[in-house]
């Protein structure tokens, strides 16, 4: 679990928030950003329960004091290496603390890996969350003749996704932050290992934000716990009309086949995102 240290923490994650979530010149914009709420400044050692949801990547703590969705971690470098070893590729990753799950492959991450169908084998194809790049240069080994997006806040994260693109010979990985893809672009697939426990709000805004740039007939896939609500999440996002099914599910994951929305689908408006709803500050 994570406990706030005070004002200047709590507005690093309110800005995390509005960074990979917020809809411009949306009623969601000033939620996420924390200026419809009026939040008081909190005391350190106050913990989080505000239903305005200011996390939108992970609580993950990768040091004291450190945490992955930050835009430019303030965590000593530590680097280290990840070795990604899977049925059909074996990838040596360069890894760095302030970065998510640095020591090692991601549980959730290998059950996706190891459970979708080959991308795309053209077009553009999106990792939602890259951080040192194992879904997005998976993604580029299946399918070579894509342009895959790597996008994520974290600074760190994008450079070393680049480098260990560059260094795997992957030239059409497209490692950049999550405000830089250019608007006109289209996923014909997207792979993500999102942040549940952040707040249902948060996190229904980040998907609403990446899933409505799929192109027609494209498919996402997300890999979730299933303890932190992958069935709620996969009626919801039913219930906005991404069609969702389940693709698979082992080791207390489920990973959630999720189908571009079409034109005038019915929408559920009894919405988190605008509604409101309490934010669970906890690791994913």
């Amino acid at each position: 679990m994570y406990s706030a240290c005070g004002t200047a923490r709590s507005q690093t994650i309110s800005n995390a928030a509005t960074t990979w979530a917020a809809v411009p010149g949306s009623e969601v914009q000033a939620v996420l950003s924390g200026r419809a709420t009026g939040d008081a400044p909190r005391q350190p050692g106050t913990r989080i329960t505000s239903t305005a949801p200011r996390l939108v990547t992970s609580l993950h703590v990768t040091s004291k004091g450190a945490h992955y969705f930050e835009e430019r971690p303030g965590a000593a470098a530590r680097p280290g290496t990840v070795d990604v070893v899977l049925p059909d590729l074996h990838l040596r990753l360069a890894t760095d603390s302030g970065v998510f799950s640095p020591g090692r492959l991601d549980p959730g991450t290998r059950v996706l890996l190891e459970s979708v169908p080959p991308p795309p084998q053209e077009g553009d194809l999106l990792d939602l969350g890259c951080g040192y790049g194992p879904i997005a240069l998976t993604m580029a080994s299946r399918a070579p003749g894509a342009t895959v997006w790597a996008v994520d806040v974290n600074r760190r994260s994008i450079e070393l996704c680049e480098r260990n693109a560059r260094a795997a010979g992957l030239d059409k990985v497209r490692s950049v932050h999550v405000d830089d893809v250019p608007p006109e672009v289209r996923f014909s697939a997207i792979w993500s290992n999102p942040a549940i426990r952040i707040g249902k709000p948060a996190l229904h805004a980040m998907l609403a934000r990446w899933l409505d740039r799929l192109a027609p007939g494209g498919t996402a896939y997300l890999v979730v716990q299933k303890h932190l609500g992958s069935d709620s999440l996969q009626r919801w996002l039913g219930g906005q009309g991404w069609a969702t099914t389940r693709e698979a599910s082992r080791s207390a994951y489920r990973v959630l086949r999720v189908a571009a929305r079409e034109p005038g689908a019915a929408r559920d408006t009894a919405d988190d995102v605008s509604a409101g709803g309490a934010a669970n500050n906890e690791e994913r």
